[in-house]
């Protein structure tokens, strides 16, 4: 490890600074508020996210500064909290490493709540144009859609934005803070992957009904007819299905769908009750029959439904063990994570990570 003391920082130029901030291990002592101040401008001149600690006035500069400035709040000066962004009531070291998991969690949690969402876009509009490309009756109405985007999709989309912390998000290195939210990758995988996998069994379920009543292409079908209402229904319960699969993949991102354990999120499954729960009265009530224009789907459909919700996991599992061993064989972007005191002893100097790709949570 690399010590450079007061004496030693003040002849450094900008560039010798910079140089001398690229080793692995780095500790500068006893350094003046200006110093302080420079080492992290030249931090963030590298394109580095900069988090300080402090306590006293001479910190302030230097807080205010950083990308996050952390000040003590029970030891700390009022200089020190008025120019810091974070105060930490309990001036306890693992308090960071707290606020540091958890933001990791809310930020994977609304990339996997963004896909869930996104995905059932899909399935919705390619019925409509069929509809209208293809001449064909019309698989969806606008109160079935409404159905899936304010009835059976709501309860697992919080459940997803309420996913507890990963086992290991901590072991994770940072991530490239130039990165979106949302993002290609995200926009790709739900709308041009598992969007296209859920509309393809939607359709297939519609089509499979209208030929097993007899209906050929090119033949008129009246609206209020049982046979439409029956595939109406079918495409419904399929994008449905194919959702319940789909809350289960979005769970991650690139790790395998059951390397995360079901029961840490329970209400995940009082979503999918409930989505069940839903889609059963919309299809099997006379009430829901009559609101949203349905019929009793047969056992033969769900059958044939099946299959694609199989597919769609074996083929997400495909892209996902691809995106693994691709990161694997590339080459990070540089980034840098500073461990308190508390969590990793006295002494602890700065240590340098190779940084990942989006789906990971910031620091």
């Amino acid at each position: 490890m690399k010590i450079h003391h007061l004496t030693v920082l003040r002849r450094l130029s900008d560039t010798q600074l910079q140089i001398a901030l690229e080793a692995p291990e780095v500790l500068f002592a006893r350094v003046a508020p200006v110093d302080k101040r420079r080492v992290v401008m030249a931090l963030k001149r590298k394109r580095e996210v900069v988090a300080v600690t402090g306590d006293g006035v001479n910190d302030a500069p230097a807080l205010k500064e950083a990308h996050i400035g952390i000040a003590m709040g029970r030891s700390g000066t009022d200089v020190a909290r008025e120019a810091a962004d974070v105060v930490l009531a309990d001036d306890h070291f693992a308090s960071i490493v707290a606020a540091v998991e958890e933001g990791r969690a809310v930020y994977s949690n609304i990339r996997k709540f963004l896909t869930y969402i996104l995905t059932s876009n899909v399935p919705e509009l390619v019925p409509y144009l069929a509809f209208v490309l293809l001449r064909i009756p019309l698989p969806l109405s606008i109160l079935q859609i409404l159905a899936v985007d304010l009835g059976t999709d709501m309860l697992p989309a919080l459940a997803l934005g309420a996913e507890p912390p990963h086992a290991r998000v901590m072991q994770q290195p940072p991530s490239d803070f130039r990165k979106r939210l949302l993002d290609a990758p995200l926009l790709l995988r739900a709308y041009l992957f598992l969007g296209v996998m859920e509309a393809a069994a939607g359709m297939a379920a519609f089509f499979f009904v209208l030929s097993r009543g007899g209906w050929r292409y090119g033949e008129p079908l009246a609206w209020n007819a049982p046979l439409h209402a029956q595939a109406m229904a079918a495409c419904l319960g399929a994008i449905v299905v194919m959702q319940v699969c789909n809350v289960l993949l979005c769970r991650t991102e690139r790790a395998p769908t059951f390397s995360v354990r079901l029961r840490d999120n329970p209400l995940l499954f009082v979503g999918v009750a409930v989505e069940l729960l839903l889609l059963a009265f919309i299809l099997y009530t006379p009430w829901g029959q009559r609101v949203f224009a349905t019929a009793p789907v047969p056992a033969a459909a769900w059958l044939f439904v099946l299959p694609f919700a199989a597919g769609m996991l074996v083929l997400e599992e495909g892209r996902k063990a691809w995106v693994r061993r691709r990161q694997r064989g590339g080459r990070g972007i540089p980034g840098r994570a500073v461990q308190p005191p508390g969590a990793m002893g006295p002494s602890a100097p700065l240590r340098r990570f190779p940084s990942q790709d989006p789906g990971r949570s910031p620091p």
